[in-house]
């Protein structure tokens, strides 16, 4: 498939699940928020706004990340705080993560309980022992923009809602006194000294305000709150496990009891009510990373005057609306699939600035957004670089300006002068490898995102030479990452190399002619890594020796992460011919293609790894790991592209289910979603940075993309069934279209694509 060469232009459920089945179905009842993958980092059924900063859930168990230092694998499960398979709920936090495969958060845990008033969470053996409760699936709803549940040993009936910066509980109570459980010692990955300080005010008889500052993953979160019960408190407590071994004139005091200003380290605190038989509580919980009277305005401006069931309203309007970009028209288990994959594209990245503009800044100031301008946070770029960003860049283009300036800002406000590796909540936390902001920022760019193109470039340049992080300096050295400096310096070269190929995009696109022709050149790096007698990437000292012993199979140890060298060594997105020839031409190029979803790969491979299992292999192909992701496409290089139409669909049809165990790895922010709901299109951005689309082969009957410009773009398989999966002709607005990719213009001046779709390839 010559006309791809990127690089040629330089150097060339289960019935928990409320699911409508009426007549005028809406888009958000075919999303089934209980999807996830199981013994992983579970996305969270709970609540949030599209994009916003709130992400209300129910949590189903904390396991410290470590104890004493000694990492305890069981809190991989709860990365996102919710396992399906558990029976017990311990609270609803205001904080997650959409299936990331390591985790922080789970700010401000409520809990409603009747009964003596029980401080400590208990264990789900005995959740009689602390405030933790039953629960049963048959009495759980979720939808986007609700969520509920009966919490069986206090007979309370908990539902969720939530705004974009507003946390709203509606608790129903049996007759009698109850009280609600504030837990500010908890937390996802939680350990013994994550939460720094929590303070919490008892403002009037109906409202709080407090804070609490945690470090983990982020390294300082602050979490400013203000609370707003519907119910005058009728009493109130707490307690703080800590050893506080000063305490100034403050001893005078009884925090726990009644004492409207508590703090400490390890603090709970409890709030009784009267209720009538069926009466609600509702609780609303604003949150500012500002300070608490941001927090109130937060609260004020988003709530005020307004009833549960209006605020619901609002939300799921919000995300139907959301949803609607995209119509698809199939049988209701596709739909299923594809919304709740649509869905799950738009939690992150998450709102993080107060209704008044201020936001904390990634130096910890305060800062106040210009005009126009709205910040975001959670950018899991080595993930998401790959498909989300590139779909936002196509669906939702007002809102990839604001995440690509939000990655400026940081730059802008760091003193690394780099742009966000994995950034969250006002902290870099440095998680992954490459720089692949700089892929967000040049796809953006190249697809007409109007950005401030000189402070782009300048970004990007900064970031390819931060010459301490991640053995850039040795990069820049000798054109690869040697094995003594990184174990995954086979992989850091490839991406690295992929990296520079996108700033040589953006600085083509800017007429930049210099630095173009120099990064275009770096983008070649990635031929310092293949061994041409293998065939494949393989890791080399500073010497130029390649490591040996060496095992293709193995991912410890042999110079990658997640992924061994069969996955890896595909990952040269910008020049597959070049790759092709590396490989040893295009007959060995698709043997190796063929044997990585043939092969069978022993179970030693993969038995220690946390995100991998069974489920989610193709062969030795690993769909629950991003570097693979674009993989499939790849045959539409060579003379056989209708594998890439069987072997898209052995994907889309194995790893993505409408079921709780339905992803076959942690959906990492939206990026598995993301590559479903392109390849169910029928075509895949092989390439970011590029502005071209592979074709694939699609799975749905017909798809409108509602553009927002006011167009509509329509494909259509008319027909397409479980056995014509093949594409035998393509036609574009009505015309032959002979190309093995679209480009970004086709798709955003709208028109139709037709796919003619037979049972057998030319091959059989």
């Amino acid at each position: 498939m010559k006309k791809l060469s990127f690089i040629l232009p330089l150097f060339f459920i289960h019935s928990a699940f409320i699911f409508s089945q009426s007549m005028q179905s809406r888009f958000i009842d075919y999303v089934n928020p209980f999807v996830g993958t199981q013994n992983m980092g579970h996305t969270f059924p709970g609540v949030c706004a599209p994009f916003g900063a709130v992400q209300l859930s129910p949590d189903t168990e904390m396991i410290p990340h470590n104890i004493d230092g000694v990492y305890q694998p069981e809190a991989y499960r709860y990365c996102a705080g919710y396992q399906y398979d558990d029976k017990t709920i311990i609270g609803f936090s205001h904080t997650h993560f959409s299936g990331t495969g390591h985790s922080d958060l789970g700010d401000i845990l409520m809990m409603p309980a009747t009964g003596n008033v029980q401080l400590e969470m208990g264990r789900a053996e005995n959740p009689a022992e602390g405030y933790r409760s039953s629960f049963r699936h048959e009495t759980e709803q979720a939808q986007p923009g609700y969520y509920s549940v009966v919490l069986d040993d206090y007979s309370i009936r908990a539902e969720l809602t939530a705004t974009e910066r507003v946390g709203i509980h509606k608790y129903t109570f049996p007759k009698g006194e109850g009280h609600v459980v504030l837990d500010l010692s908890y937390g996802i990955y939680n350990y013994d000294g994550k939460v720094l300080i929590s303070n919490l005010r008892v403002e009037d008889e109906y409202t709080l305000t407090g804070y609490r500052i945690t470090r983990g993953w982020s390294r300082m979160n602050h979490t400013y709150f203000a609370v707003k019960f519907s119910k005058p408190i009728k009493n109130y407590g707490c307690k703080n496990d800590e050893v506080v071994k000063y305490k100034g004139f403050w001893r005078k005091f009884d925090m726990t009891d009644n004492f409207p200003e508590m703090f400490g380290t390890h603090l709970t605190a409890f709030f009784n009510f009267d209720f009538d038989e069926g009466e609600a509580l509702e609780i609303r919980v604003a949150l500012s990373a500002v300070d608490c009277l941001g927090a109130l305005q937060n609260l004020k401006t988003e709530t005020e005057g307004k009833s549960f069931e209006q605020l619901r309203q609002e939300t799921q309007d919000k995300w139907e609306k959301e949803l609607s970009v995209i119509e698809i028209e199939d049988n209701d288990e596709k739909k299923s699939v594809f919304y709740t994959a649509l869905y799950r594209t738009m939690i992150h990245p998450s709102l993080y600035q107060d209704v008044d503009g201020r936001y904390r800044g990634i130096d910890h100031n305060i800062h106040q957004a210009e005009a126009e301008e709205v910040n975001y946070t959670v950018f899991s770029v080595w993930d998401t670089f790959r498909a989300q960003h590139p779909l936002m860049n196509l669906i939702k283009r007002d809102y990839s300006r604001h995440f690509a300036n939000s990655l400026l800002r940081h730059y802008q406000q760091s003193v690394h002068k780099a742009l966000p590796v994995w950034s969250h909540h006002g902290n870099e936390n440095w998680c992954m490898i490459g720089y692949h902001s700089v892929s967000v920022i040049a796809d953006a760019v190249v697809k007409g995102i109007e950005l401030d193109y000189s402070l782009a470039l300048e970004a990007c340049l900064n970031s390819s030479r931060l010459s301490y992080y991640d053995a850039i300096g040795d990069y820049l050295r000798l054109g690869y990452v040697p094995l003594e400096k990184s174990t995954v310096s086979a992989s850091q070269t490839l991406e690295y190399a992929y990296d520079d190929w996108s700033i040589s995009q953006l600085a083509n696109k800017l007429k930049n002619n210099d630095i173009a022709k120099e990064y275009a050149q770096k983008a070649l790096n990635y031929k310092n890594v293949f061994d041409r007698t293998l065939g494949f990437a393989r890791p080399r000292n500073e010497q130029g020796v390649f490591q040996d012993p060496f095992d293709l199979l193995e991912t410890h140890g042999q110079g990658f992460i997640e992924g061994n060298s069969w996955n890896y060594s595909f990952f040269v997105p910008h020049d597959v011919t070049g790759l092709i020839d590396e490989m040893g031409g295009e007959q060995r190029f698709i043997e190796r293609l063929d044997s990585l979803f043939t092969m069978s790969l022993p179970e030693k491979y993969f038995a220690e790894t946390e995100d991998i299992t069974t489920e989610g292999l193709i062969g030795n192909y690993v769909h629950g790991n991003e570097p693979s992701h674009h993989v499939a496409y790849l045959y539409a290089w060579t003379s056989q592209p209708w594998k890439t139409h069987y072997r898209v669909h052995e994907i889309m049809d194995k790893m993505y289910k409408n079921k709780p165990d339905g992803l076959c790895g942690n959906d990492d922010c939206g990026q598995m979603s993301a590559w479903y709901v392109f390849s169910a299109m029928g075509f895949y951005p092989v390439c970011p940075g590029s502005d071209q689309y592979v074709l694939g082969s699609p799975n749905a009957l017909t798809t409108t993309i509602y553009l927002e410009n006011g167009k509509t773009f329509t494909i259509k398989a008319p027909a397409l069934n479980s056995k014509n999966i093949y594409v035998k002709s393509v036609t574009l607005n009505g015309k032959p279209y002979h190309e093995t990719f679209l480009r970004h213009q086709d798709i955003m001046d709208g028109g139709e694509l037709i796919f003619e779709m037979i049972s057998q390839s030319k091959e059989e």
